[in-house]
């Protein structure tokens, strides 16, 4: 087996995994998946653009903006308030800023979306577990305590 196709095969595999844990996920794992996979989408997009692939670049970087786009469509302004309307401004701008890296080949604005999205999954990564199954039991159909006496 060559380079190629051992690399496609465990490409393949680590999909396989990906979808598994997807399936199985509680919605505050979901969006942790897709941060890393937006992270590691601009990753990917930043060793293409130094080695000069503009191809994979902009396939790269228009994944990542899909995934952003995701996030930002997923936000819910009914129950997240003033932090859904920053976090859509945010995800608004990130999105801008993806499609003028891609059009002026530049490392230092992907990395200031990679930053930022560090910044908001570092907060997301926080939730105390306690917060999380809470969420996920009222999603279920039970009542959740208030969110006031989580120990953030």
């Amino acid at each position: 087996m060559n380079y190629a196709n051992n690399h496609s095969a465990m490409n393949k595999y680590a999909q396989v995994g990906n979808q598994s844990t997807a399936a199985f996920a509680n919605p505050h794992r979901l969006i942790q998946m897709l941060m890393e996979g937006a992270l590691e989408k601009i990753s990917k997009a930043k060793g293409f653009m130094k080695n000069g692939d503009i191809a994979k670049r902009g396939e790269h970087i228009s994944w990542a903006i899909s995934i952003i786009e995701g996030l930002r469509v997923s936000l819910d302004h009914s129950q997240g308030g003033q932090i859904s309307e920053n976090l859509e401004s945010l995800y608004i701008y990130m999105n801008s800023r993806l499609t003028q890296a891609n059009l002026n080949s530049s490392i230092k604005m992907l990395d200031e979306v990679s930053d930022l999205l560090i910044d908001i999954k570092s907060g997301w990564d926080a939730i105390p577990k306690d917060v999380i199954d809470e969420h996920a039991n009222s999603a279920a159909g039970t009542q959740p305590k208030s969110l006031a006496s989580a120990k953030i």
